[in-house]
Order: structure tokens, then sequence, then C-alpha cells
């Protein structure tokens, strides 16, 4: 049986250990609960992969049954995202062996990513978010909340997880900023509109002591059984509310976080100053930021040069 084809089979106690090994480094260098979940089903996969093929011990792994595990992704027609996390995990589980000298080399250093299409995020423009926004009353507490999480969201750049995981004392209404969890648990101070600031302190005032269960509830935003909310209820409630502004197209959080990071750069801001507020680790995220559609550019080039 040819490695692209082997059947998955349990996997041994090497490659079990090798395996739990790996998760206690990356517990320790705080890597997010998602990543650790979804790399820990990816390399239990890796190692079923491997018992299939009677590879007992991943120290018995080279660059060529590797390029034959890859050949059974890809046959799989599996999204081109999972593969590549999948190709990720076993390139840190056998750094992972490498640095404890288990092994000699990464065998999976040099396995090539699945090419990814070049896709520009989803941006609102300007009047969009002023009418989402807008839109929102606040005479419910729900809808007071509503309009102080959407408006949060935007005046912060703020990611899903981190909007939800805010607590109360997130919020400094003195400094005018937001401090905010990102990946990996590093921490940094966002500057808060002054729109944002108003419908948050709209909110505390008002909705969110009706909504919360009871004052050892630390999180900020509160479903309406009182407990924290989740990414799926920020979704489901800025659906109704892109609904209710006759948006056309599906509008997901990380739509307001793109658009905010893109308005920010049209407004002038520099891309390295934008890369800290988003909390992106590497320059090279930020830059997807740079990449504007053909029109956009022939628009901006007919206005601004002078033998346009």
């Amino acid at each position: 049986m040819s490695p692209a084809t082997t059947a998955a089979a349990q996997p041994s106690a090497a490659w079990l250990a090798a395996i739990i090994s790996y998760e206690l480094e990356l517990t320790a260098r705080n890597a997010s609960p998602n990543t650790r979940r979804a790399y820990s089903s990816d390399l239990h996969e890796l190692a079923g992969w491997a018992a299939g093929a009677g590879i007992d011990d991943p120290k018995g792994v080279g660059y060529r049954q590797l390029r034959g595990y890859a050949a059974a992704l890809a046959g799989r027609d599996l999204e081109r995202s999972s593969v590549g996390r999948k190709l990720a995990a076993a390139r840190g589980l056998f750094d992972h062996l490498t640095r404890r000298g288990e092994t000699t080399q990464n065998p999976a250093e040099l396995l090539p990513n699945p090419r990814s299409p070049s896709r520009l995020p989803r941006v609102l423009d300007r009047d969009e978010v002023r009418d989402l926004l807008d839109r929102i009353p606040a005479g419910s507490p729900l809808e007071a909340r509503d309009r102080a999480m959407l408006e949060l969201a935007y005046s912060s750049g703020l990611r899903c997880a981190e909007l939800v995981g805010l607590d109360r004392d997130s919020i400094d209404f003195d400094a005018e900023t937001v401090r905010v969890r990102g990946k990996g648990g590093k921490e940094r101070i966002v500057p808060l509109g002054e729109p944002a600031q108003r419908a948050v302190a709209r909110y505390l005032e008002r909705a969110r002591p009706a909504l919360v269960c009871g004052p050892r509830e630390v999180a900020l935003l509160v479903s309406k059984s009182g407990r924290r909310l989740s990414p799926s209820d920020v979704t489901r409630r800025l659906g109704r509310w892109v609904s209710e502004a006759a948006i056309a197209g599906r509008v997901s959080p990380h739509a307001l976080r793109h658009s905010f990071a893109t308005h920010m750069l049209e407004g002038g801001a520099d891309l390295r100053s934008i890369q800290e507020l988003l909390g992106h680790a590497s320059i090279s995220t930020t830059q997807i930021y740079t990449r504007v559609e053909p029109g956009r550019l022939r628009e901006a080039y007919a206005g601004a040069h002078p033998r346009a």
C-alpha cells in the first residue's frame, strides 16, 4: 500500500507520547485553546496515518513519508487552510522533537504549503458603517448592549474573541482606552473613540445592570441570561442589524475589524501603527490592507496624479 493511500490505524505509544509532550509546550507558550485543540486533532490524525503505514515512532518519519501524508490530505478535497494547518502542526511537532534532541532534523521543514487564492477581506465603506451603527437604537437593554458592542468592535478594531473577552474593568474612560487580551494572551492598549465611549457608558449605566445575573460576573458584554457573550452571539446579533441597515451581502464581525484598518490607512495612519492597534505579530499580516481593487487605484490615480 502506498503512503498516499494508507488507511489510518491506532496511534502507537511513541506517537502519543510525542504529541502530549508537544501539547505541554504549546500550553507553556500560551497558545490559544483553539490552536491547541486543532493541533492535537491534526497530530492524532497524522499519528493514525503513520501507524497505518507501519511507522510506529516519529523518529522513523522522513521527508518522503511526509510528502505521502501531504498527498493523502490533498486527495481528501479539504480546504486549503485546513491542509495548511495540518502541515503546520506536523512542522511544529517535529520542531519540538528536534529541540529536545529526539530527532536530528525536522523532516517537515521543506513541506510546501498549499497555495491559497488571494482574497481581499470584506470592507464596509464609511457610509455603510455609519448606517449600521446609527440604526441601532438604545431603547432596550439588548439594543444598548448591541450598540456598545459593535461601536467597540469598529472603534478599536477588535477580533470577535477579543470583544467577548473584555471585562468590566477593561475600559478606561479617563484614558479613553480599552485593554485587550489578544492572541497568545498578549495584552495591548487601544484607543476608544468618542461614539464608542458614549455607547459603552450608556450600556454600563442603564443596560448591563438589567442583564447581568449578579455582582460576581466580570464580563463587559453579557447575554439576556446575564452571562458572557459568545462569538456566535456577536455574529447573530450583527446579522440582525446588517439586515436592518439593508447592507447587501454577508458581514462578519471580522469585517468591522477589516473596515477599521482600511479606514485608518485611508485616513493617513502608517502601517506600523495599524499593526500595533490590531495586535498583529507580523507586518506582513497588516499589509493585506494595502491591496486595493484596481478600480479604486484608477480613481486615486486620476484624482492625484498631475499628468493623469
